[in-house]
């Protein structure tokens, strides 16, 4: 008998129904990633179930439905900890997932907590500082340019042509600015005026490797190289994806993202972001540990496609790590049981 794989996530429209507004639902899928995903998951031989939100996860555990495995989409709405909403439910319940557990997606959504955990490692990132309120500011010590954004968004959110900071008049109006918009803190970077990448991760610990790496342009000089929400969002008609080519440079640049997943404790499949300084060194800036996964506009699967990877092989590869890890917890638990009888 097949395995039955119940799907969460979060779908865009149904938010947008309930009138919130196209940016603040951003990081959530459309109805053609989670039909891609669905039907590429049943023609590696599973049976799915549609599960939904985290709110129609609670209801349907609590029916005492339950699932082999649960692929893991779900972005959350609300705090910092959005990300670790489902993951944590699940946990409760014991019931098996792919991707990071809740510690990991609460510490990797808050961009400091992840970049100090990094740095902890040993491994390169920008100097930076965190503002919860104006009067911050005046403890920050960083040389300028700086570059700032919301403490706790993905998708580009709050990052525009204002993001890079010169002055410090400049600096008091923007994270002013963001703090009224966004209701969460400031995180304050010097910033990196290199090349942007972004490298693909699979698996898990001893068996994590590296994809390959995707080179961010965008086409338009005159943006100053921010790669802004408005940009991701008309990425078709703004931003240039490439390989980035192979030697040494782009060695450093895999090295630095195998290690900053492994140093953060990222799980079946992720993806690194990563900006060279003003000294062509390579800087860990952020990890996203719940990728999107649309075939052809989220950057994981172009990484794979790039790289000669079917999007059913990918999806595979994420299912095969899940499964595995929860087969070694079983056998764990198993053995514990054992000597404690």
């Amino acid at each position: 008998m097949s395995l039955t794989i119940g799907l969460t996530y979060d779908l865009r429209n149904d938010y947008l129904e309930k009138g919130f507004d196209e940016q603040t639902v951003a990081e959530f899928d459309s109805h053609e990633t989670i039909d891609a995903l669905d039907a590429t998951i049943r023609s590696l031989g599973y049976r799915t179930d549609r599960i939904g939100s985290a709110w129609s996860l609670c209801r349907r555990l609590v029916d005492g439905q339950r699932w082999d495995l649960v692929f893991n989409i779900a972005e959350g709405l609300f705090g910092r900890s959005r990300e670790a909403q489902v993951p944590a439910i699940l946990e409760l319940h014991q019931a098996p997932y792919t991707f990071s557990d809740p510690l990991v997606c609460a510490a990797t959504l808050d961009k400091a907590v992840a970049k100090r955990l990094v740095r902890d490692a040993g491994l390169l990132t920008a100097g930076f500082a965190v503002a919860r309120e104006p009067g911050d500011l005046a403890g920050v010590e960083l040389a300028y340019p700086l570059f700032v954004k919301p403490l706790c968004e993905g998708t580009g959110k709050g990052i525009d042509e204002r993001s890079r900071i010169d002055d410090a008049e400049q600096l008091k109006r923007r994270v002013r600015e963001l703090l009224l918009r966004y209701h969460q803190p400031v995180l304050i970077e010097e910033f990196l005026p290199g090349r942007e990448v972004t490298v693909g991760v699979l698996g898990t610990g001893r068996d994590a490797r590296v994809l390959g790496t995707m080179e961010i342009e965008l086409r338009d000089p005159s943006q100053g190289g921010i790669y802004s929400y408005d940009s991701k969002e008309r990425c078709e008609q703004l931003v240039r994806y490439f390989p980035m080519e192979k030697g040494p440079l782009r060695e450093r640049v895999e090295t630095l993202a195998l290690q900053s997943y492994l140093a953060l404790e990222c799980r079946d499949a992720g993806r690194v972001d990563i900006r060279l300084d003003r000294s062509g060194q390579p800087c860990f800036m952020e990890v996203n540990p719940l990728p999107g996964l649309h075939p052809s506009h989220s950057d994981l699967p172009m990484i794979a496609t790039q790289e000669g990877m079917p999007y059913a092989e990918l999806i595979g590869s994420i299912i095969t790590s899940a499964l595995a890890r929860n087969r070694s917890s079983d056998a764990t638990a198993v053995r514990k049981r054992s000597a404690a009888s």
